[in-house]
């Protein structure tokens, strides 16, 4: 094992990976979806629709971009929680389903997928 491989992962880490990877092989066949950027950083293992990012999946569980309603719905009844990248404050359009919620999934990366396609179209006739 080389320097660079890290710890293995964690059966919990395992499942996560087990799961978002049905997730990735049940949406990629979905016109403009794609499975990674294909460079290194924030969003390099996401699912895109016409490049723009809608899942991906964190150690915390599954991150999905939804409106900001529906975000503040899924963390008042416990599905979810909020997500900040790193910069000390929460995005409100962002929310980490974690793997409790698991079932959820497929649900909310449609929901979050038909979300950024619609905005990805407003965008181009503007």
């Amino acid at each position: 094992m080389g320097s660079n491989s890290g710890p293995a992962p964690t059966a919990a880490e395992s499942d996560l990976d087990r799961r978002y990877a049905e997730l990735v092989e049940l949406l990629a066949c979905s016109p403009g979806v794609t499975a990674g950027s294909g460079r290194r950083g924030f969003g390099s293992d996401a699912l895109q629709i016409n490049g723009r990012i809608f899942a991906m999946a964190r150690r915390a569980g599954l991150v999905v971009k939804l409106s900001t309603d529906r975000v503040v719905e899924l963390i008042a009844d416990g599905s979810g929680e909020s997500f900040d990248a790193g910069k000390g404050k929460p995005m409100k359009e962002w929310v980490v389903i974690g793997p409790q919620a698991g079932k959820l999934w497929p649900s909310l990366a449609r929901e979050a997928l038909a979300l950024v396609q619609g905005q990805s179209l407003g965008r181009q006739r503007s």
